[in-house]
């Protein structure tokens, strides 16, 4: 028996990356920033390919975004993917009431035309906003059990079991199929694209399914940068004329 599987991934500023934002407080400045897709995103391409490999199927990569999230989804046709999906937007982003309608409403676009999957991967949240709300609000308009901040998945007659880590060891779920299921970095190791992989991603042919925008009663009132923590280093001196200055800060900090 195999599994169809759809992952849903977002278009995110690379790690390291400085963020400012526009004068209005409003987006993110993307002028100067490289794009990649969240290291969540990344687990769940990865398990979405272990899965077909293992038990045969078809999985799909889905992405709203605009027209540069392209890279992204052919990244993960690069991966080892089948099938890729855009829903292209004028902006930069959509807030998660909104991604959530329109992904809900291209899943059930593909559903009509004969399309379905067993189980549908989101990351557990984009580093770049983390609001940890479209996988849920997905499986909800959708009428599907999820689970999040899952770390293992394994599939039993009828359904799977999900694992998910907490402070004292793990609790484990078990869903009936079709499900959602947010994983977490660290489910597995994702491969490194081969230029075969490459190569075929760069022909393939990724559809285009126009998002269905929906007004929600999310407003987003201004993005606000958290203050800079600075850190500074202080030469005390160089070795046995350093002694006196070490000895004096020892005493300033109660330790002698």
């Amino acid at each position: 028996m195999g599994y169809d599987v759809l992952v849903c991934i977002k278009r995110v500023p690379a790690p390291g990356a400085r963020i400012n934002l526009t004068d209005d407080e409003q987006e993110i400045d993307t002028r100067h920033l490289g794009f990649t897709m969240s290291p969540h995103d990344e687990c769940a391409v990865e398990e979405a390919v272990r899965i077909v490999a293992e038990h045969g199927g078809s999985s799909t990569v889905l992405s709203l975004g605009p027209a540069e999230a392209d890279e992204q989804v052919r990244q993960a046709i690069s991966m080892g993917i089948d099938h890729g999906v855009l829903l292209e937007i004028d902006q930069t982003d959509w807030d998660p009431q909104a991604t959530a309608t329109a992904i809900a409403a291209a899943i059930r676009t593909l559903a009509a035309e004969g399309t379905t999957y067993d189980l549908i991967l989101f990351g557990n949240e984009s580093p770049d906003a983390g609001n940890y709300q479209v996988g849920v609000r997905v499986a909800h308009a959708l009428d599907l059990p999820i689970v999040a901040g899952i770390k293992g998945i394994t599939f039993m007659d009828g359904g799977m079991r999900v694992r998910r880590q907490v402070a004292d060891g793990f609790e484990l779920y078990e869903l009936p199929l079709p499900a959602a299921v947010a994983v977490k970095e660290g489910l597995n190791l994702p491969r490194y694209p081969a230029i075969k992989g490459r190569m075929r991603a760069r022909k393939a042919s990724v559809r285009a399914i126009p998002p269905e925008a929906e007004a929600g009663g999310l407003r987003k009132v201004r993005l606000r940068q958290p203050r800079e923590q600075r850190t500074e280093t202080v030469l005390l001196g160089h070795g046995p004329e350093a002694a006196t200055a070490v000895v004096d800060l020892f005493e300033e900090l109660g330790i002698m």
